[in-house]
């Protein structure tokens, strides 16, 4: 495939443009070096472009009745599904992500493009009783106005598509800063899409650029209502508090240290899958992937040498390769902190099981056991595939270690009880937990979103429809009425 470097532009009110910035993003190949692109950085002033251009769309688009609205996302989900091949081709060399994985990206948009075509015709008023006599209560959805979107670059076209496609179903217009290492999947890619879907020009924008270029004004510029970040909890900590001070709403989706437990009575069959997937999933590049695996000392023995076995069986390589599970980490800078961060803990007494090799940027899996508790490894979010192996005493004991956590957002547990699995699920603190599955999961409908350190608020299903309108109250008094003086 071609890469499609026309997309490598700033798209602003309709118009593909260069950049004023006086450096350029480089996106390259993170599996063999090759430059895909460069893209000469948005300024602040490009921004504000960007920010004025979707404040005059939104008011026409707001008015523009919701068939409409329908109509275009309609376009979107079947544009997705005509060009899927060349979507995943493109997902693959700029994340490095496997066939398999970017075949999953492109699907699961699809299907939340098609959630958001349906939440255009979602009720947008309602009626409420008072308790004043011949008072009419209306209370009525309005669109919030201007979104910004700054997207990740591990699922770079669900990620915005997610956030960008119900905030315009429900009458908004969206700018969008995509990761600089996801330029064209979360950016350029997102805007080609809508615009051949037919929205109106000015709707959907992307600005390409970092904060070493344009600050924090994409945060503080007064035009957006509502911040859709999603990224690590450090960088998330700083949008909350500039966006709190301007009284912006933020959407938060952050880092993650998810665990997967084993309790004594699961298919172990069944667990090994499920954690082989919930930690290796795309590197383990993803907030939800399951960093510690816990089991129940007595099946211990028994999981860890079957869930050993099948890591050090994952075919590591070529992501192009249809049989490859575990292609390259995002840039060498990750690659060498993975690699550090390996050999730190067994200096410190951790035994691998699994030790993988470091190759460039492909860094091959390692299963870690033997971490003494509170070790600060068992705390932070590992965005690799390094998985850490934890025994328990117990119930008790592991709903114990689940939550020692300083993040919340999502979690699995296996066992042959599934109302055991959801008693279990209900004593951990934290958005999303899984009876029986991976601690990846995602669904167009449900609640996504995580607690404590992993986030606040949700997207997805009617928590989109939250995040993206407000509410306004209109009452009608019918007759007179009394005044209390």
């Amino acid at each position: 495939m071609s890469f499609p470097s026309e997309l490598a532009r700033q798209y602003i009110d309709g118009e593909w443009l260069t950049g004023n910035g006086a450096w350029d993003i480089i996106d390259i190949n993170p599996y063999n070096g090759e430059k895909l692109c460069s893209v000469t950085v948005a300024t602040a002033a490009e921004v504000d472009l960007a920010y004025r251009a979707a404040e005059r769309a939104q008011r026409e688009w707001a008015a523009v009745g919701p068939y409409e609205r329908r109509a275009v996302l309609e376009n979107a989900v079947r544009l997705v599904g005509e060009r899927d091949g060349e979507i995943t081709e493109l997902i693959i060399e700029e994340l490095g992500g496997t066939r398999a994985r970017a075949e999953y990206e492109v699907r699961a948009a699809r299907e939340f493009l098609r959630e958001a075509a349906g939440q255009a015709l979602r009720p947008v008023a309602g009626l409420l009783p008072s308790v004043a006599d011949g008072k009419e209560n209306r209370v009525y959805r309005l669109p919030v106005g201007v979104v910004g979107v700054i997207s990740a670059f591990n699922f770079p076209f669900l990620v915005t598509m997610k956030t960008a496609a119900p905030a315009l179903a429900l009458g908004n217009a969206v700018v969008v800063k995509p990761h600089q290492h996801a330029p064209i999947a979360g950016g350029g890619l997102v805007a080609r899409i809508f615009e051949d879907a037919g929205l109106p020009p000015g709707l959907l924008n992307v600005v390409i650029t970092d904060s070493a270029e344009i600050g924090d004004s994409f945060i503080q510029h007064p035009v957006p209502k509502v911040i859709s970040f999603t990224g690590s909890d450090r960088v998330g900590r700083h949008v909350a508090a500039v966006a709190a001070g301007l009284f912006k709403r933020t959407i938060l989706e952050l880092s993650g240290n998810s665990a997967l437990v084993v309790l004594e009575d699961a298919d172990l069959d069944h667990a090994v899958q499920a954690a082989v997937y919930s930690r290796f999933l795309f590197q383990g590049q993803v907030s939800m992937a399951a960093n510690r695996i816990l089991v129940d000392r007595a099946v211990e023995k028994e999981f860890t040498e079957r869930f050993a076995a099948a890591v050090a069986a994952l075919p590591a390589g070529d992501p192009r390769d249809p049989d490859t599970r575990i292609g390259p980490v995002i840039s060498a800078f990750q690659a060498e902190a993975l690699t550090a961060l390996v050999d730190g803990a067994i200096e410190a007494g951790a035994t691998a099981l699994v030790r993988g090799r470091t190759r460039g940027n492909l860094v091959e899996p390692t299963v870690l056991t033997g971490l003494p508790e509170g070790s600060p490894l068992l705390e932070q979010e590992i965005f690799g595939p390094v998985a850490l192996m934890v025994p328990f005493d117990g119930e008790e004991d592991a709903v114990r270690i689940v939550n020692d956590s300083p993040y919340g957002l999502s979690g699995a547990v296996h066992t042959a009880d599934a109302e055991r699995g959801v008693r279990f699920a209900r004593r951990i603190r934290g958005g999303m937990f899984h009876v029986n599955g991976a601690t990846v999961q995602d669904d167009p409908a449900v609640a996504f979103g995580g607690e404590k350190r992993s986030g606040m608020g949700r997207l997805n299903g009617e928590a989109a429809v939250e995040a993206f309108t407000t509410r306004k109250w209109i009452s009608v008094q019918h007759g007179r009425t009394v005044f209390p003086f």
